[in-house]
């Protein structure tokens, strides 16, 4: 048996859990599995390590999530006391460390501001099962954007094939509503074998975001989730910025086999 060290936090619904203990990479994804059955409302798990103004963040599936470097970035401001500033995050899925902008508010919840990886491509894909649709690929993850009627249960069915099929570390399908304002995010990744409607998806927003700037130009775009709502601006020079809000729910020890 293990202890192990752990925050609780809330960004935007998409409950994520930051383990603060060391657990060698190669046991992450069951403890991970673990802890999430200990936190049913968690829809992901990260292992966080802050040294100074060194902050790294890997996902027990290895993939990228702007939720939870948002959430490092707030974790690591409330520890040290900081009101307000700019944090480096290094996390898993994405080749550069991202920087996020931090301002505690007055109820105690974290607004951040991550500057968002670009994608590698904005394209389309023709699967295999006949469907073609919008992809955005990130290092880390690639989302589908799907406008058109698809079905929970249908995207639910066809999502692992299409992760296999775009080879990809992790994958989405984002159900869109423009008209309503509004987003679906299914997220699949094989390495953590979870696949789950989160209540909120940086990554997917940013997906929306960047595949809406490929079409129309720069974007500035609030779209609500189940979880609550994430803004994705789109600028002229092509960088993208997600802004969300974080809560803590609670620190804990545990012990884990």
């Amino acid at each position: 048996m293990k202890e192990i060290r752990y925050a609780f936090l809330d960004p935007t619904g998409n409950k994520t859990i930051l383990v603060e203990s060391p657990v060698p990479v190669e046991d992450q994804p069951s403890a991970a599995a673990e802890l999430m059955e200990l936190e049913p409302d968690a829809e992901q798990a990260g292992y966080l390590t802050a040294d100074g103004d060194r902050i790294s963040l890997r996902m027990a599936g290895g993939e990228f999530c702007g939720n939870a470097a948002m959430s490092a970035a707030a974790l690591c401001a409330m520890d040290r006391g900081m009101s307000s500033g700019a944090l480096r995050v290094s996390v898993s899925g994405a080749a550069e460390p991202v920087a996020v902008s931090v301002k505690v508010q007055n109820d105690g919840t974290v607004r951040g501001t991550v500057r968002m990886p670009k994608p590698v491509s904005v394209g389309t894909e023709a699967f295999p099962d006949g469907a073609v649709l919008p992809v955005v690929r990130f290092d880390g993850i690639c989302h589908v954007i799907a406008e058109d009627a698809l079905t929970r249960v249908r995207a639910e069915a066809v999502l692992p094939e299409w992760c296999r099929f775009l080879r990809a570390d992790a994958a989405g399908i984002m159900l869109l509503d423009r008209e309503a304002g509004t987003l679906s995010p299914l997220v699949y990744v094989p390495a953590a074998g979870t696949l789950c409607w989160e209540r909120s998806c940086a990554s997917g927003t940013t997906a929306v975001g960047a595949y809406l700037a490929a079409k129309e130009g720069p974007v500035s775009l609030e779209l609500t989730q189940p979880g609550g709502t994430l803004k994705i601006e789109a600028a002229d020079d092509g960088e993208l910025y997600l802004t969300g809000r974080v809560r803590m729910v609670r620190r804990r020890s545990v012990w884990v086999p």
